[in-house]
């Protein structure tokens, strides 16, 4: 039999003063009320209650496990209530992983606002372009880029990240501007280490589509510093728009093939499976979905 059901038994028949009254309360039978009385008895060792034919007396022993009983009933108790506020209540630590460029430039004002609006969470942002193992590590919640590998997980699409090729105006000045993808052949593409090292950038114009291999001096494993390749005039960069607008619109960089499409890059939102999701994960996915979906 469960210990802490038989111990609950066991106070409320020592509070209702008999077996008959204490199975009432409990809606269970008399019977087996007497009978989680007698598993504890047993696993003790001890007589908790002295039994007569119309009455029961508490032993000595049983006073003090009564008392025993209580104090765990109650910290039973005082631990559900706060399993339970914490479900109801957004609140404590969330562990939260991305992509290094996604996270920086478009989850961080996402994150900043969040915890404006519930003060009780600390978020601890990891960034990192590697498929982080949610379950080994620790983590609550990831956003991936690309495609999803784990069907273990609770997915939910956001907006996709467009994706631009650009160079500096010192780099197409020096080295010409391609008009067509073909052009890019002849150019210093650099590649970025999380798509692989044999990338390819695939064009898309209408029903045309155009695949150039990413062949350049550099491969980098940070879309950062691939930016900061491209201001140099090192070559030309494929990333995100969310990373090289603000250069684009300063003036800084260049955007190549406008009439030309790379894929976007599909972004989803994605958690362990759990029964009932803690308030602090469930309200920041939400909070997520509506500023990023």
């Amino acid at each position: 039999m469960d210990r802490l059901t038989s111990m609950e038994v066991f106070v409320r028949v020592v509070e209702k003063g008999s077996f008959a009254a204490a199975a009432e309360a409990s809606g269970l039978s008399t019977t087996m009320v007497a009978n989680h009385v007698r598993a504890l008895e047993q696993q003790l060792g001890a007589q908790l209650l002295e039994r007569t034919t119309r009455r029961h007396h508490i032993t000595e022993i049983g006073v003090a496990y009564l008392e025993r009983c209580r104090d765990v009933l109650n910290s039973v108790q005082a631990a559900d209530r706060v399993a339970e506020a914490l479900r109801a209540e957004p609140q404590g630590t969330l562990r939260v992983t991305a992509p290094v460029t996604w996270g920086a430039h478009r989850l961080m004002p996402v994150v900043g606002a969040y915890m404006a609006k519930y003060p009780s969470v600390q978020v601890e942002l990891s960034l990192n372009d590697r498929v982080v193992d949610l379950h080994e590590e620790g983590f609550d919640v990831a956003f991936r880029s690309g495609p999803l590998l784990d069907d273990a997980l609770v997915a939910r699409p956001l907006a996709p990240a467009h994706m631009f090729v650009v160079a500096s105006p010192a780099y197409l000045q020096a080295h010409g501007v391609p008009e067509e993808p073909d052009d890019l052949a002849g150019h210093a593409c650099l590649g970025f280490m999380a798509w692989g090292r044999h990338h390819h950038w695939r064009f898309t114009k209408g029903e045309r589509r155009v695949e150039i291999p990413v062949q350049g001096p550099l491969v980098c494993n940070n879309g950062q510093a691939l930016l900061s390749a491209a201001l140099c005039g090192v070559g030309v960069v494929a990333q995100a728009d969310v990373l090289l607008s603000p250069s684009i619109e300063a003036g800084l960089l260049v955007r190549l093939l406008p009439d030309w499409e790379l894929p976007a890059r599909h972004v989803h939102v994605v958690r362990r499976r759990e029964t009932r999701p803690t308030a602090k994960l469930r309200t920041f996915v939400d909070f997520a979905l509506q500023r990023l979906g």
